[in-house]
């Protein structure tokens, strides 16, 4: 079976954990030690019936203000498919959260209560999911029980998000109306929705086709760990630890190591410490090459004919995380996977306005802000623009002094600088 990642996002309330509890209750996938503890401990609750918001919920202060604050992934299987689910945060102050959880889904379930409609939040999200990449949106028009059920109320909704998902690019948007509460059209048809034709929501993510062939995308390994066991039965054994990150790996092939530009061929794969003779993303492999040449962690290692240009010079745009603003000429880390260098802000170019999706002139980011910068880095990098590889195309950000991570980075185009450049 293969594996679907998915995003709750949307506003405050709109029921993100709530549709993620009924879709793992209905879906028999809750154990029975802790469906028990969900129905002892809403025993003595007002309504008297489980809240499924709690499946999700995991911190003391999630439950205790009824929201969702950090990131909360669950698992679960149907016989069609396997699922990794990510419940984000619905409030501004922790956009930074639901941009971590978005950057490995591979499809977004936008809520809107349908009883407030399309919301600024719904906006903001939505914006952060189109800018990792999302490319599959499935917009979840919940509570619909609450406004009688209405068709038109539905397709009120739909019309305006049409218009957001016009502005932001966004073609494959599947729209259902859903009472996760009550279970309506989450996991079985409901009875309530004559009007509406569609698949349940569950049917739609059991189907929805989200694959991509790995030998699309170019080939990508950055390097975790150099192995160099110097014993007598391996006195000459260098091998290159990490997982592919895109593409495909053959032995025998000529690659290149960046940023040295040095090339050579590459002599063996292996994994569990057996030899193949083609690796794909995402495996974890060694590899191992013709020549003793230095390549230290950190370093890319490409197919010769698919090497990206090395590059000290960026423009991204940045999901800022920081309450401290963010302003030109600050100096921070850039972390691109197990790469990492100094940088500086050169210039903030613009941005996002999040009601006209518009860029407009910026001297300085924001908390939650998303903004466009050119950034300069002291050593170069072996990266990619965020459309031509997802995985390659993202960094974050990080304090010199303190390493919290500041903000999350999408590439939007690289240019070569001038060796000389000192931060």
């Amino acid at each position: 079976m293969d594996l679907l990642r998915f995003i709750t996002c949307g506003s405050v309330d709109d029921g993100k954990s709530t549709l993620i509890g009924r879709l793992l209750y209905d879906s028999d996938a809750v154990s029975l030690d802790v469906l028990a503890a969900l129905e002892e401990q809403n025993r003595t609750s007002a309504a008297g019936t489980v809240d499924l918001a709690l499946l999700t919920d995991g911190l003391r202060a999630e439950r205790e203000q009824g929201i969702t604050i950090d990131v909360a992934h669950k698992y679960f299987t149907t016989p069609r498919r396997k699922f990794i689910i990510t419940d984000t945060p619905g409030h501004v102050q922790y956009t930074r959260n639901m941009v971590t959880g978005a950057s490995n889904a591979d499809l977004a379930i936008v809520l809107v209560d349908a009883r407030q409609g399309v919301v600024e939040q719904t906006r903001r999200h939505s914006i952060v999911a189109a800018l990792l990449g999302i490319r599959h949106f499935v917009l979840a028009v919940n509570k619909i029980d609450l406004v009688g059920y209405s068709e038109q109320v539905f397709r009120d909704i739909v019309a305006d998000y049409a218009a957001v998902a016009d502005q932001l690019g966004l073609r494959q948007v599947v729209s259902i109306p859903i009472s996760a509460l009550n279970g309506d059209n989450v996991v079985k048809a409901s009875a309530n929705l004559p009007w509406y034709q569609g698949p349940n929501l569950l049917a739609h993510l059991e189907t929805v086709d989200v694959s991509r062939e790995a030998s699309t995308d170019a080939g990508r390994f950055q390097v975790q760990y150099v192995i160099r066991p110097q014993t007598a039965a391996l006195p000459d054994y260098r091998g290159y630890a990490g997982r592919i990150q895109s593409g495909v790996y053959r032995a025998g092939e000529k690659v290149v190591v960046l940023p040295a530009g040095i090339e050579t061929t590459l002599a063996a794969i292996e994994i569990d410490q057996q030899p193949v003779s083609v690796a794909v993303a995402p495996q974890a492999v060694v590899l191992r090459l013709a020549d003793d040449v230095d390549v230290s962690r950190g370093d890319t290692i490409a197919p010769l004919t698919q090497a990206p240009e090395p590059t000290r010079e960026l423009e991204a745009t940045l999901c800022w995380m920081e309450e401290r603003a963010l302003r030109p000429g600050r100096k921070l880390l850039v972390q691109h996977h197990a790469a990492k260098t100094k940088a500086v802000v050169q210039t903030i170019m613009s941005k996002t306005d999040i009601q006209s999706f518009t860029q407009q002139e910026a001297s300085e980011a924001r908390l939650n802000d998303i903004v466009r910068v050119r950034l300069k880095t002291a050593a170069p990098l072996a990266a990619d623009t965020y459309q031509q590889n997802r995985t390659t195309g993202a960094f974050v950000l990080l304090d010199e002094q303190t390493g919290a991570t500041l903000a999350a980075g999408l590439i939007e185009q690289t240019a070569l600088v001038e060796p000389e450049f000192e931060i």
